[in-house]
């Protein structure tokens, strides 16, 4: 079972994720919180799997539990779900440690396998907050040069993990095995002194890594 944590300030939108949640066979909705503050205590107490976390809560913010969740449990994955996509929120809410970033308006089975994926250790960014994220990194002129230090054939395996790809699909499109992608990932996270597949994919964005090295194979 995936154990759910859902922290939202808005009952109505709790009850409802409540309610279809429990229709999934794999989902365990563990507890409700109406803020920050309350979602990290029940973090703490309900050790749950993953936490569907609002942005703009009262008390506490969804970026400022992120960053307290993230720092003391890091088994915890956090998946914002939001009505915000503008670049104010999408890049601190992914430096902040979220594994996920979906807005509310998602179809419910995607966001269901949005949970699944993560729980797998994948990374799930809505296309417009992608968007979004790439434009904002691109507009600052500030950041450092560094040297790519990946192989070409990691590069590749790096491209088309930033676009939301599992493992699966990954080995697919490059011709590889399932086993050969994950060392390939193991070592990306290795060389670029990463956690997670969405840290990743934010250093592929800021470093103009997210072409293929092999124009798209």
């Amino acid at each position: 079972m995936i154990r759910v944590l859902i922290a939202d300030d808005h009952h109505v939108v709790r009850r409802g994720l409540i309610v279809f949640l429990k229709t999934q066979k794999d989902i365990e909705v563990v507890g409700e919180a109406k803020n920050g503050l309350e979602a990290i205590e029940l973090v703490e107490n309900l050790q749950p799997d993953i936490v569907l976390m609002d942005l703009v809560m009262p008390e506490m913010d969804g970026i400022q539990a992120t960053k307290k969740i993230k720092s003391k449990w890091t088994n915890v994955e956090v998946l914002m779900l939001t009505s915000f996509s503008d670049k104010d929120h999408v890049l601190p809410a992914i430096e902040a440690g979220a594994a996920g970033y979906q807005l509310k308006d998602i179809e419910p089975d995607d966001l269901v396998n949005s949970i699944r994926k993560i729980m797998r250790g994948e990374s799930i960014i809505h296309p417009v907050a992608t968007t979004t994220l790439q434009e904002k990194i691109r507009e600052d002129e500030n950041l450092p040069h560094m040297q790519n230090p990946l192989t070409p054939r990691e590069q590749d395996v790096l491209a088309e993990l930033t676009k939301g790809k599992s493992n699966r699909e990954i080995a697919s499109t490059l011709f590889v095995t399932e086993k050969t992608v994950k060392t390939h990932i193991s070592n990306i996270f290795n060389k670029l002194h990463v956690q997670d597949r969405t840290q990743a994919a934010l250093y592929a964005v800021k470093h103009n890594l997210t072409e293929s090295s092999e124009g798209g194979v």
